[in-house]
């Protein structure tokens, strides 16, 4: 544990807290202002995280640096224990980036019913308990930043959300609360059967192997225990079958919920297995995994065949999160430094992508006034720019090799040909190689359906010429006499006639292509985009030796 600078980590994670302070004071009225300082306060923040992966010791990525460890409530022995390794770097800093990169893009784009004072405000504090839960080495303070998102999603979803924002924002609630409420027994049930004197996570993983060397544990206790984090952390990713809020909240959260619900706060479950469940019980770890990652290829096919159900683009979307997520959750199971490195990549990877194509998503509905993809159809001819924008993340998003999707998808399906080989010492079986082959074989057949909502969805929305009811209100305005209508046919009209009243008075305005703070927001997650996928190794050199710790105890 490096200890250097230790103050680093607290000013990443509280600063966003005192922008949304000083926030509170500005006249509601004043909206320039607001915004002013919200995006001022994330680029500040954004700042802070610069510095840290620049002075970060990527030669030691194994050891936690920048820690701190102090006092906080002595009471129930918890302490204020921070730090940051190579398994949470990249997802500390990408939480700081998409911030940033949805204020900007809010800056003309405050959903109905306005008030960009709280909205601003709500995803600073979004920012703070995303960035805390990366950092947090100690089990309750873990807890709490992983409680903090839920509060401002919650009203992000319920207030600026849709039709039935209510709905799928007190769901979104109900089912991460009840997940939580297992996951925190099972912190509080490790504190007491192992006798600690602290929650923090290192010294509880040391600690369990000590008892369970002495016999004051058992295989049952532990798998229990496990069980109780495993549900926490499986509703947030989220696993099969723990994942029908996911599409709910999706489709209604405004867009900038959306994105960050996508490129970070799913990631959080992920995260929990990588940090908390598998390091402090490897036992209970190797018992659930075959399970793990059953449940994994069932959501990988399950949220592809529900993509191909979908007629809703941002649906689609947030189903196809339930595939991928799958792909990470499969190489997390197979307890290996390749499969565990390949998830991690796939979280960033998929952060990366998903939020583009929920950005896409907002765009078209701001432009269009529905994200019916049978109402939709020639992009490419009409906002050529969001049209050839889409198709880029979808073929990133189906794991076209030079792409970042591509490594997260091939090599999670590649590890679990030979799964983790098992611990005489520590009482770890060998993982079942027929069974995670068989694993390997779905997933594979996986990403063929993957491709097929994908490039369904681009050839639909994409492809041919303008509907009737948009024809001849976007780039195609010079073509629309010549070809408007001599080309939609029945389906044109169809169309038309399935409009309500008020998307045909919203199509009075031109339809125009990507704007200015669009192509801010946008332009680093497509460039991260192709960067990653042309030189994946910048981020597995920096996951791969705190991950080889961990796999460590697995035999390999």
């Amino acid at each position: 544990m490096l200890t250097d600078q230790n103050w680093v980590l607290s000013v990443g994670v509280f600063l966003p807290l005192a922008g949304a302070l000083i926030m509170m004071f500005i006249p509601k009225s004043d909206e320039l202002m607001v915004k002013s300082v919200g995006v001022l306060t994330a680029l500040a923040t954004l700042g802070v995280g610069i510095y840290t992966i620049s002075v970060f010791d990527y030669g030691q990525s194994d050891k936690l640096q920048f820690a701190a460890n102090v006092s906080w409530i002595d009471v129930i022995h918890s302490r204020y224990i921070v730090g940051l390794d190579g398994i949470s770097l990249p997802l500390y800093f990408l939480s700081m980036v998409i911030t940033v990169l949805v204020m900007i893009y809010s800056w003309n784009h405050v959903p109905s019913p306005g008030n960009p004072k709280a909205f601003f405000i709500l995803m600073l504090i979004l920012q703070v308990g995303m960035a805390g839960t990366f950092v947090a080495q100690d089990l309750i303070l873990f807890f709490v930043f992983f409680e903090i998102v839920l509060l401002p999603m919650y009203f992000m979803i319920g207030v600026w959300g849709g039709e039935n924002r209510q709905y799928a924002s007190l769901k979104f609630f109900i089912y991460t609360m009840f997940g939580s409420a297992f996951m925190l027994v099972a912190f509080l049930a490790l504190f007491f059967k192992t006798g600690a004197t602290t929650f923090s996570m290192t010294e509880l993983a040391d600690l369990v192997q000590q008892k369970l060397a002495e016999g004051g544990l058992t295989g049952t206790t532990m798998n229990l225990i496990f069980a109780g984090m495993a549900l926490g952390f499986a509703v947030k990713v989220p696993m099969f079958p723990f994942h029908t809020w996911l599409p709910d909240a999706h489709t209604q959260a405004p867009t900038q919920g959306s994105v960050i619900l996508a490129a970070i706060l799913l990631k959080l479950g992920t995260y929990g297995f990588v940090r908390i469940a598998i390091p402090i019980l490897p036992q209970s770890a190797a018992d659930f995994a075959p399970w793990i990652g059953l449940l994994s290829v069932i959501g990988i096919i399950y949220g592809a065949w529900c993509c191909l159900a979908q007629t809703d683009m941002k649906r689609l979307i947030a189903f196809s999160s339930v595939a991928h997520m799958g792909f990470v959750m499969l190489g997390i199971s197979t307890l290996t430094s390749y499969g565990i490195n390949a998830a991690m990549f796939g979280m960033v990877a998929h952060g990366l992508i998903t939020g583009m194509l929920f950005f896409i998503a907002g765009s078209v509905k701001d432009r269009y006034h529905t994200l019916e993809i049978k109402r939709l159809s020639g992009m490419l001819k009409q906002i050529p720019r969001v049209g050839w924008i889409l198709g880029f993340c979808a073929m990133a998003s189906l794991g076209l090799p030079g792409l970042a999707g591509f490594w997260g998808e091939f090599p999670a399906i590649l590890s679990a040909f030979q799964p983790a080989k098992g611990n005489v010492d520590l009482g770890i079986a060998e993982l079942p190689v027929e069974t995670f082959r068989t694993y390997m074989i779905i997933a594979a057949i996986g990403t063929v359906f993957a491709a097929a909502y994908l490039l369904w969805l681009y050839q639909r929305t994409a492809f041919g010429t303008p509907t009737a009811e948009f024809a001849g209100l976007g780039a195609d305005a010079d073509d629309h006499d010549d070809h408007g209508h001599g080309h939609g046919g029945g389906h044109g009209d169809a169309h038309a006639a399935a409009a309500d009243s008020h998307a045909h008075d919203s199509h009075h305005e031109r339809i125009r292509d990507v704007g200015i703070t669009e192509w801010i927001a946008w332009a680093p997650l497509l460039a991260a985009i192709v960067f990653f996928g042309v030189y994946p190794q910048a981020m597995f050199k920096v996951f791969d030796p705190a991950v080889s710790l961990i796999t460590s105890k697995f035999g390999g």
